[in-house]
């Protein structure tokens, strides 16, 4: 089991920044795991916005948000990041940290076995 917790949600203006933490904890959080963000923008389906490998050698982003977000891990504390940058409005969604056990299909948010809670972010124009 691996339990992941979201936390750097909040209201920020166009243009802003903001940056995600999730946390993961369990007893097999040192296993080769892919770590990735998706978002769910209100009465939308849930999308991909990037993804790490466990070491954080390898990283994927959607085309949507190259050059603005940047995920990132720290391997000491087993923490994912999510750096936002030139926020829009339309980045308005809440956002998830999930993992996944195995490669490939990094983008497909049905091949994740792990979900946090989510946690909103607000981009005011």
């Amino acid at each position: 089991q691996v339990q992941l917790v979201e936390s750097g949600g909040g209201l920020v203006q166009a243009g802003g920044s903001l940056r995600l933490s999730c946390a993961a904890s369990g007893r097999r959080t040192n296993t080769g795991y892919i770590m990735g963000w998706f978002r769910q923008p209100p009465g939308k389906e849930r999308e991909f916005v990037a993804a790490s490998s466990w070491t954080g050698s390898s990283s994927w982003h959607a085309d949507s948000v190259k050059g603005r977000f940047t995920i990132s891990k720290d391997n000491a504390s087993n923490t994912v990041y999510l750096q936002m940058n030139s926020l829009k409005p339309e980045d308005t969604a809440v956002y998830y940290c999930a993992a996944k056990s195995n490669a490939g299909f990094v983008t497909v948010s049905r091949r994740y076995d792990y979900w946090g809670q989510g946690t909103q972010v607000t981009v005011s124009s």
